[in-house]
C-alpha cells in the first residue's frame, strides 16, 4: 500500500533536502580552502600537467695554443719567443740558457726562419748535451749562420756547452765568466781514457776544434786536459787557460 504525502509534508521535506544540499556545499569550500593550489587543481581536475623549468647553461671551450705560427707574431712578443735553450731578447740577440738535447737543432733552424737577423748568443747558463752529436751539429749552424757567442759575467758554462761556445765566429767572454770542462762519457757509461788513443772517437773532437779556428796543437793539450777530469768531476778554467789553448778569439 502506498503512503500518501499531504503538502506541509513536501514542503518540510523539500526544506530539509536544501539544508541538507547548504551544508554538504559549504563543508566542500571549507575544505577547498585547505588544499594547496596544486591540490586545489587536481581536486577541480583529476589530469593535470606538471611543467619543470631546466635553466641551460653555455660555455665557451677555448684549446691552449702552443708555439707561434708566423714570424709577425715572434716579432710582436718577442719576449715569448723562445725555441728550446734560446731565448730571442731583441731582433740581432738570444740567450741561451739549459741543455742541448736531439731537438735543439731543429728549434735553432726554426728560430733563424723567425729571426734571420740574429747574430749574437749570449750564454747564460749552459749545461751541456745529453746528445753530443745534436751538439755539434748545432755547433756548426751556429758558425754557418754567422752567428758570434758570448759568455757575460757571472755566465756559466760546462761540459757541451763549452764546445758549443767555441763555434761562434767570435767566441768571447767577460771577466767573471765561468767555464767548466770534464771528460765525455758514451752511452754505454765508457769514457774518453776508456778507449785507445787513436781510436777515431777522438778524431771527432779535435777535428772538430780545429774545424773551429783551434791551431792542432793547441786542440790536443786542451783534449787532454778536459779528459784528465773523470766525468763524475768538475774542472774549472781559469782566464790562462782560455788564453793558453786560444778559446777566446
Amino acid at each position: 500500500m502506498k503512503q500518501k504525502t499531504n503538502g506541509a509534508e513536501q514542503t518540510a521535506v523539500a526544506e530539509r533536502q536544501h539544508f541538507g544540499l547548504s551544508l554538504w556545499v559549504t563543508v566542500f569550500a571549507a575544505f577547498a580552502l585547505l588544499l594547496s593550489p596544486a591540490q586545489q587543481a587536481k581536486a577541480a581536475d583529476s589530469s593535470y600537467v606538471v611543467t619543470e623549468i631546466v635553466e641551460t647553461f653555455e660555455y665557451d671551450i677555448v684549446e691552449p695554443e702552443y708555439g707561434v705560427e708566423t714570424p709577425s707574431q715572434w716579432s710582436a712578443a718577442p719576449a715569448q719567443a723562445v725555441y728550446g735553450p734560446f731565448r730571442v731578447i731583441s731582433a740581432d740577440t738570444v740567450e741561451m740558457s739549459g741543455t742541448v738535447d736531439s731537438y735543439s737543432p731543429a728549434q735553432f733552424q726554426k728560430m733563424l726562419q723567425h729571426f734571420p737577423k740574429i747574430k749574437r748568443i749570449n750564454m747564460i747558463d749552459c749545461d751541456g748535451s745529453i746528445d753530443e752529436e745534436a751538439n755539434l751539429n748545432l755547433a756548426r749552424q751556429i758558425r754557418r749562420a754567422g752567428i758570434s757567442t758570448h759568455v757575460p759575467a757571472r755566465g756559466s758554462i760546462r761540459s757541451g756547452a763549452v764546445e758549443l761556445f767555441l763555434a761562434g765566429v767570435r767566441h768571447t767572454a767577460d771577466k767573471g765568466a765561468e767555464f767548466v770542462v770534464h771528460s765525455w762519457m758514451d752511452e754505454d757509461g765508457r769514457e774518453a781514457n776508456d778507449y785507445p788513443p787513436h781510436d777515431p772517437v777522438h778524431a771527432e773532437y779535435l777535428n772538430y776544434y780545429t774545424e773551429m779556428g783551434i791551431p792542432a796543437d793547441k786542440a790536443r793539450a786542451f783534449y787532454r786536459l778536459t779528459n784528465s777530469v773523470p766525468f763524475a768531476e768538475q774542472l774549472k778554467l781559469s782566464r790562462n787557460d782560455l788564453a793558453r789553448f786560444q778559446l777566446l778569439h
